[in-house]
């Protein structure tokens, strides 16, 4: 009953910041909210008067008039983040750190530039996902980089180039998850464990690349594992 009464003051809290933040960026969302629950519950009132059951469904549009209020809300308030969101380093991480089930994805990039931009890898049934966030262009280079790079451990493993933003070819950082969700299964649960593993060891062998200590000598070069270009 304690873990309960302390959780309960922590959603609604969750939910009233939540709330704060859309309504900042989406200003109508409280009248939206209300007119979906009193339409909802005022058309099964009126059923119920029609059939002779107003009570039973007049509780029974309640209950979903409810649960109507909360998809709208959770959908709006979910575009109203991706809208704050886009166009922040970060935001690709922030969306797959809530991607949903049958993507493993990794929330820390796998390749950056000084002026931030970055690649994000991700691995699920249909291959390897890489994602770019920033300048079209140096991202581009950045994902030809990184493909080149895990072509020698992961084989056939089909490899989907992805490039956030509003331009042509790019998926707007909003759709990026169902994007990802409907690119089409191409390998199996056990590949897919593989392919992490794999993926894995490569980070692991590149980040003990030897880095010589000291001032680098004149026309020497970053080692090819170098995640900073």
């Amino acid at each position: 009953m304690a873990r309960e009464t302390s959780e309960n003051p922590g959603r609604l809290k969750q939910i009233r910041l939540a709330y704060t933040m859309t309504k900042k960026v989406d200003t109508k969302i409280g009248l939206i909210i209300a007119g979906v629950g009193l339409l909802t519950f005022g058309v099964f009132l009126a059923i119920g008067f029609a059939i002779e059951h107003p009570v039973y469904l007049g509780i029974l549009g309640f209950i979903v008039a409810f649960l109507a209020m909360a998809i709208v809300f959770g959908r709006r308030a979910e575009r109203a983040a991706f809208g704050q969101m886009e166009g922040q380093p970060g935001a690709v991480a922030a969306v797959l750190n809530n991607i949903r089930r049958g993507w493993s994805a990794n929330t820390t990039p796998v390749a950056v530039t000084r002026s931030q931009d970055a690649v994000y890898r991700a691995v699920g049934r249909a291959g390897i996902a890489l994602i770019g966030e920033g300048n079209p262009n140096r991202v581009r280079q950045l994902l030809a980089s990184e493909k080149k790079k895990m072509a020698r451990v992961v084989g056939d493993v089909p490899v989907h180039d992805i490039v956030v933003g509003d331009g042509p070819d790019e998926v707007p950082l909003k759709k990026l998850q169902i994007h990802l969700m409907r690119l089409p299964r191409a390998i199996t649960p056990a590949q897919v464990t593989e392919t992490n593993d794999r993926l894995r060891a490569l980070g692991d062998l590149l980040s003990k690349a030897p880095i010589p200590k000291g001032p680098m000598p004149k026309g020497a070069r970053m080692p090819k594992g170098g995640q900073v270009r």
